[in-house]
């Protein structure tokens, strides 16, 4: 083949989405190629006395196609070279040129992939796809690599080749589905083994192993789609419970700090005030952490839903962040006037103590006065009493 026809073969093997591209972008050179196109291909297919119309539709069911490889290939002529090439062309375009691993593709896709698959593995050094995979072990530790439970890879020797091809190919038969397309001794019995046998014996290899790898790929994904829901669905009842928990505990707790009920003593109130500074020390800085807890966990679930496009979270009515804030906000001003009414309160009663205390002070001198007075008085009314007991004693 020249180069002129190299390059075509190769410009013909791209992408189907880079065909569709040109076709979009120029609609004249479509109308060129399927002229063409079609009068090259009635030029051959004259000779089997049919021709085509409709490039697309008369394709379509593929008859008059194989006819036209018939014809061009001499296959009716019994050419064999010209049929096994026909055939390694089929082979190439469909199972082989679509391989892609890490921006290599084709061929040298599909080595790289064995040498990933088969590193790990003692005495296997895939270099290429002849006499690296004569002695059997490179098919073994490419099922052993994704079917450990097929085939016991520690009791097969390097020595041993007809064994290990068999081993592989009878498994891959039985339990891969991929047919049986060479003999042990086909392999063994040649210095080099065909390069296209073995290519293509482990290209189906490779479409077997990957199918499987995207099935439980998805498998994967779907489990992890549902791990993630079964997420969210979990932060949005932890939510609403949480909601629901802090909201009853500021309905309980407004009540108590609008009770302005005044004690008698200062005892009791100083109590109260104690109470109140337990309430600020011990029962409040929890509520004060599951109320961050609450905005966090309503963040991280909007956030998650958003970047899975999932719709947003709305909680319960009377449940959202901004109703809680409400509430927090009446339950600091509860708290604020409670204090506020507290201290006023202590501070009245230290008055009415304090003015108590200098009354007892006062009466106190009073009384004492009082006493004294009366002493001194008594005392001035014995005397004289006994002055005029006395005087009248004279008379």
């Amino acid at each position: 083949m020249d180069h002129y026809d190299s390059q075509q073969t190769n410009d013909y093997m791209q992408p189907e989405e880079d065909w569709d591209r040109d076709l979009l972008l120029d609609p004249a050179w479509e109308k060129q190629q399927r002229k063409t196109f079609t009068a090259w291909c009635n030029s051959h297919l004259r000779k089997a006395g049919t021709q085509i119309e409709n490039i697309e539709e008369d394709f379509r069911d593929g008859l008059k196609l194989m006819l036209l490889l018939e014809v061009i290939s001499e296959i009716v002529d019994g050419n064999v070279k010209m049929t096994l090439g026909m055939i390694w062309t089929i082979i190439l375009r469909f199972a082989i040129q679509d391989i892609s691993v890490e921006e290599t593709s084709a061929k040298e896709g599909l080595l790289l992939w064995c040498q990933r698959k088969t590193a790990p593995y003692k005495n296997v050094n895939i270099q290429n796809f002849h006499i690296s995979w004569k002695d059997g072990l490179g098919f073994c530790a490419l099922i052993h690599r994704h079917r450990p439970e097929l085939i016991d890879y520690g009791k097969l020797r390097k020595d041993d080749p007809l064994t290990n091809l068999n081993t592989a190919f009878d498994v891959a038969e039985r339990y891969l589905d991929i047919p049986k397309m060479l003999d042990a001794e086909d392999i063994v019995g040649t210095a080099r083994p065909d390069e296209k046998a073995i290519m293509t014996y482990v290209s189906s290899f490779y479409h077997a192993f990957s199918g499987a790898q995207k099935a439980e790929t998805a498998a994967n994904r779907i489990c992890k789609v549902l791990a993630v829901n079964q997420e969210n669905e979990q932060l949005m009842e932890d939510y609403e419970k949480l909601a629901s928990d802090l909201l009853e505990w500021i309905r309980r707790t407004i009540p108590w700090l609008e009770n302005r009920v005044p004690e008698n003593t200062m005892q009791a109130m100083q109590q109260k005030l104690e109470d109140f500074r337990d309430y600020r020390r011990l029962h409040k800085p929890p509520k004060v952490q599951e109320k961050c807890q609450l905005e966090i966990n309503f963040n991280t679930l909007q956030t998650k839903l958003r970047l899975s496009n999932r719709p947003a979270f709305m909680p319960s009515e009377g449940r959202m962040v901004s109703d809680i804030n409400n509430a927090w906000g009446c339950l600091e001003q509860a708290e604020k006037g409670y204090e506020e009414w507290l201290l006023n309160e202590i501070r009245r009663l230290e008055r009415l103590d304090h003015l108590a205390e200098k009354f007892r002070q006062k009466a106190s001198i009073h009384e004492a006065w009082t006493d004294v007075s009366w002493t001194i008085m008594t005392h001035q009314v014995s005397t004289l009493d006994a002055k005029r007991s006395v005087t009248s004693g004279t008379i």
